[in-house]
């Protein structure tokens, strides 16, 4: 019987380490069968870790510890420990995990603060480093969900004991303290932390790496307060070596990420290497898709034949997101996008409702004047917690259709079945890139190149391509409009025909201008242009009927071309022609 158990063991043993650890293997990141593995993951930004703008907080509360000082002034301390507890309870669970997995993730970058897994400096007597239990059974649940839907978990982090850099918001820096580069004691801190991280899961494969520390921005020697003109980043070197060797004393097994100073890509002084199981992680935002954009990163990776990883991407359009992805995966590089949940988001794969209540807290954080009763903070502050849970966040199709979908293929995707005689809201236009699915002259920022913040989506409501969609109020509505449109600009949309026929299109608009569209359908027919009359007001909706378009029966592909731009677009409803009666 003992043998038998043991047996049994072994098998198990097998099957849940037969992938093995992550590895390096040359310039590849490979699993422990000698496998190649793209990392395909999404960072959970905001769950250990809150930034102002991700809550909206951030013209007055950046960094996390301002966040909390509001909250406490207006729920008082126990109050904000229930707040805190129901928001970290809700923000990442199994059922989260279980739905990266089926969107097609194979990874999550875990971004942690230091202070749920040890207290700061100011609060240890005599130098000792003690232990907080909380940290670590948050990741041990959120690793244990990851296993079972086989995905790794990369650590990351993300806020540093004193905080890493200039820019507070990533790291919780409080000025009015010393930092990281300023305090031995932060620094042994940090390199203790990692060594009891190592210690804990360094038999566990599904932890796919550590990434030591996340977007150092300091100014060690140089006039860039961000690390950005550094020609040495001693001490940062110096610092990643120290925890490497910290890790390397408890934990042969795991793959180590690094990160350059300013924001992670100055790479300056940190070679040579000093590991062999180590690759790079680099940042991209804001700038063009092209070769040249990561090709510092490509060289590094022949030079000190190294992989090499995009840890952190996103805060843009779909597009921009389907051409970074389709770059670095051509590449065959791995990449974890940002960040999960953010309230009111349309460029993650999930947005989290928020309610009129936190809108009167925001204004008096922000402006001042009557403070809200404590009962009516915390209830407010409490829905806003419960909106995070995945069963009540909005989960963004089109956002994930780009990341996955539109990076293996150009072809379109019906964004619902539509089926007519039937209405079709303006916004349901296909899934797919710009010029295939639809066609709009604003849809991508690249505000590095330009110097400016290029808006690719003037409402910021519900999708995240280029198209410009509003709320909308009329009747008949799903509750958006199709806006701001421009001269040329067109929509597609698959129907599902119930029989061929002639059918009757009724548009609903609204415009203070006049407006002209057309219909091409995928057989190159096109309809006679439609003049659509001012309504008085962008409020002010009117129904117009465009007559004789003729479909098959089954599935059509249908362009709505504005000729003329300059109004609102609800819906358009299709319906059977009535056809004449022959006279007697």
């Amino acid at each position: 019987m003992k043998k038998i158990i043991i047996t049994v063991q072994l098998l198990v043993s097998i099957t849940v380490f037969g992938q093995g650890f992550l590895h390096r293997d040359g310039q590849k990141i490979v699993d422990g069968n000698g496998k190649n593995i793209i990392l395909r993951g999404l960072g959970v930004g905001g769950w250990m870790v809150q930034e102002g703008y991700m809550l909206q907080t951030q013209p007055f509360a950046s960094p996390q510890y301002m966040i909390k000082q509001k909250i406490q002034d207006v729920i008082g301390e126990e109050g904000t420990k229930e707040f805190y507890a129901a928001y970290k309870a809700n923000g990442i669970t199994k059922r989260d995990v279980d739905s990266l997995a089926k969107w097609g993730f194979n990874s999550i970058r875990l971004p942690m603060h230091y202070n749920l897994y040890t207290p700061p400096i100011e609060q240890e007597k005599n130098g000792e480093i003690t232990w907080i239990e909380e940290g670590f059974t948050m990741t041990d649940n959120l690793v244990k969900w990851c296993a079972e839907n086989k995905i790794y978990l990369i650590l990351d982090l993300h806020a540093t004991p004193g905080g890493q850099g200039n820019d507070a918001a990533i790291s919780d820096y409080d000025t009015t303290k010393p930092s990281l580069w300023q305090s031995d004691a932060n620094q042994k801190k940090m390199i203790a932390l990692w060594k009891k991280l190592a210690s804990r899961y360094r038999d566990n494969p599904w932890i796919g790496a550590y990434d030591i520390i996340n977007e150092p921005n300091w100014n060690f020697t140089g006039t860039n307060k961000n690390g950005c003109d550094e020609n040495s980043n001693g001490p940062l070197r110096d610092l990643m070596v120290q925890v490497t060797k910290a890790i390397r004393e408890v934990d042969t097994n795991h793959l180590i990420f690094i990160e350059g100073n300013c924001w992670g890509n100055n790479y300056k002084g940190i070679f040579p290497l000093w590991d062999e199981n180590m690759a790079l992680s680099f940042h991209k935002y804001w700038n063009y898709n092209t070769t040249a954009s990561i090709q510092k990163m490509l060289d590094y990776r022949q030079q000190y034949n190294v992989p090499i990883w995009l840890g952190e991407s996103g805060e843009n359009s779909n597009v921009w997101f389907k051409d970074a992805l389709t770059l670095v995966e051509t590449n065959n590089i791995g990449w974890a996008f940002w960040p999960m949940k953010k309230i009111e988001n349309i460029a993650g794969v999930t947005s989290v409702t928020k309610i009129p209540e936190y809108d009167v807290l925001l204004k008096y954080w922000k402006d001042g004047g009557e403070k809200p009763s404590e009962d009516f903070a915390k209830k407010a502050l409490m829905k806003m917690a419960d909106n995070y849970k995945m069963e009540n966040v909005t989960v963004k199709p089109d956002v994930i259709d780009a990341m996955f979908r539109q990076v293996q293929t150009n072809d379109t995707k019906p964004y619902k079945k539509h089926r007519i005689p039937g209405k079709i809201a303006a916004t349901h236009y296909d899934l797919g890139t710009n010029e295939k699915a639809y066609s709009d002259k604003d849809f991508v920022n690249y505000r590095v190149e330009t110097g400016k913040f290029d808006q690719w989506n003037k409402g910021n409501t519900m999708r995240n391509d280029g198209v410009d969609i509003l709320p909308c109020k009329d009747s008949g509505s799903n509750g958006y409009q199709v806006s701001f449109i421009e001269d040329g600009e067109w929509l597609q949309y698959t129907i599902e025909a119930a029989k061929s026929g002639v059918y009757n299109v009724a548009i609903r608009y609204s415009g203070e201008a006049e407006g002209k569209l057309h219909l091409e359908i995928e057989n190159g027919k096109k309809s006679e242009p439609i003049s659509l009359s001012k309504t008085g007001n962008n409020d002010k909706w009117e129904t117009i009927v465009l007559s004789g378009i003729e479909l098959k029966k089954g599935t059509n592909k249908i362009k709505v071309v504005f000729d003329k731009g300059g109004f609102n677009l609800n819906y358009l409803e299709f319906s059977e022609a009535k056809k004449s009666q022959p006279k007697k």
